[in-house]
């Protein structure tokens, strides 16, 4: 794989990969954190057809599936903004951008999951 020049210089690539990179390595030790801090039952969904106990309890894999989801998102936006700076310097920006975000919405969900235990 072909990697610009251009690309390592650009400081807003660099600054969207380290906050990335930060938010993935944040997520990740705070789901492990709450998974060793906490025991009991994980509750992986809701279903209010269920009626008295709408939640359904799920495993401890359930919860690292979002560590693993974190280092997809990480993985896979920075390849894709890397093949698209070719292209377009903004679309890069754009993709790293959104994958700051779906981070962060990540982080966000599975720290209300786990606040359920």
């Amino acid at each position: 794989m072909h990697l610009p020049n251009k690309y390592l210089h650009d400081r807003i690539i660099l600054l969207l990969l380290t906050i990335n990179s930060f938010f993935t390595v944040l997520g990740s030790v705070l789901i492990l954190l709450r998974l060793v801090s906490s025991s009991g039952v994980i509750w992986s969904s809701y279903r209010s057809n269920l009626g008295i106990s709408p939640y359904t309890p799920g495993k401890t894999l359930d919860v690292l599936g979002f560590i693993l989801f974190l280092l997809v998102i990480f993985g896979m936006n920075t390849f894709l903004s890397l093949k698209v700076y070719q292209h377009h310097r903004n679309y890069a920006v754009a993709v790293l951008g959104l994958g700051t975000l779906l981070t962060f919405m990540t982080i966000i969900i599975s720290n209300a999951l786990l606040v359920l235990r």
